[in-house]
């Protein structure tokens, strides 16, 4: 029989919502409680390698940004993918932080009782709109 946490799909729709509103409000002690301490978040840099980030820096970053809620945007979060197999977890989301539409990949694990990020892979694309008005 396949551990509970398997069939854990509640709470990864729960992680996923917690996600959204911390990225909505970004506010970094609402991501801390959701990723794992030893977490990283990885992008592309603009020459096309990767940047890898330790999640307490990631923080550090979000605490220093303008949350999407403050400048009156509306949300637009979306589930694209969950994925399960055992103990492992992969979310993949898509949700607006303008001027830029972000796509994550969340690398989750069971760990302690819940479902935790332990890794963060995004990428962003300009918003139609905003490129339109730094084109004006």
């Amino acid at each position: 029989m396949e551990a509970a946490y398997s069939q854990d799909l509640d709470g990864l729709i729960g992680l996923a919502k917690a996600y959204f509103d911390a990225a909505y409000t970004m506010d970094a002690e609402k991501f801390a409680m959701i990723f794992d301490p030893s977490a990283s978040v990885t992008r592309r840099d603009d020459q096309g390698g990767a940047v890898v980030t330790p999640i307490a820096k990631w923080l550090d970053i979000v605490r220093g940004t303008p949350s999407p809620r403050d400048a009156g945007s509306m949300r637009r979060d979306e589930i694209l993918c969950i994925a399960i197999t055992g103990e492992l977890a992969v979310l993949t989301l898509r949700l607006r932080i303008p001027p830029r539409e972000v796509t994550d990949l969340l690398s989750c694990f069971y760990l302690n009782g819940r479902w935790q990020i332990v890794q963060k892979v995004f990428a962003a694309e300009i918003l139609a709109s905003a490129a339109a008005d730094d084109a004006a």
